[in-house]
């Protein structure tokens, strides 16, 4: 993968990708999360947070995935990566096979790619204002865009905690929890979503859309 950042372009070959979930700063709105899945059968976590072991392969950066079926969703989120010994923060979403997920969340993030914005800065230059990072979302309806998430990073457990849960060693990357969505999880043909950093004036900007495999049985 190609990541532009401020000192020039930056390659990597991740070697391990952590999905971090159940990562709201509220816990209890969290535990109300918890039951209300519960309700639907999505099973509750062994532990909140929970970090999820994935493939570093899901992670892509082509503008267009393919996924199994209709129940898929895109959710923005933190994009952590340790690289020769300094921590890049950037923009991912952790697509997620809602059908699954009743079953299995952890092979409900197995299964679908995780689209990686191109654009990373480095930790330390946001470190002091990290809670002030905007975090937004878009959907694609009905052939327009309509707001999806819309938050700020002090919505989430501050990253200096999931990183102390799961220690990023060199090559690895994290994707740290996200936002509620307005008006609730649901599919869409496209997915756009932003981290803006207010203090610095920088945006990070990505969007992609998804191609629906049938399922045949």
């Amino acid at each position: 993968m190609k990541f532009q950042t401020e000192t020039g372009v930056l390659e990597s070959t991740p070697e391990r990708l952590i999905v971090a979930g159940w990562t709201g700063r509220d816990r209890a709105a969290v535990d109300h999360h918890i039951e209300e899945l519960a309700a639907i059968g999505v099973p509750a976590p062994s532990t909140v947070p929970l970090y999820y072991q994935c493939s570093p392969a899901l992670l892509t950066q082509e503008k267009q995935i393919q996924a199994l079926g209709e129940e898929t969703s895109g959710e923005a989120e933190p994009f952590l990566l340790k690289q020769d010994g300094r921590i890049w923060i950037g923009l991912g979403s952790d697509h997620t096979d809602r059908a699954l997920e009743a079953h299995s969340v952890a092979a409900s993030k197995q299964i679908c790619a995780k689209p990686i914005a191109d654009v990373l800065w480095p930790l330390e230059a946001v470190t002091q204002h990290l809670d002030d990072l905007h975090l937004k979302s878009w959907i694609e309806e009905d052939g327009s865009w309509v707001p999806y998430q819309d938050g700020k990073l002090a919505s989430i457990l501050p990253l200096e905690q999931l990183m102390a849960g799961a220690p990023l060693a060199d090559g690895t990357a994290m994707l740290c929890g996200t936002l509620p969505a307005i008006g609730g999880v649901r599919p869409a043909p496209a997915f756009s979503m932003s981290l803006t950093d207010p203090v610095r004036g920088q945006s990070i900007d990505w969007s992609y859309r998804t191609a629906t495999l049938p399922i045949i049985s």
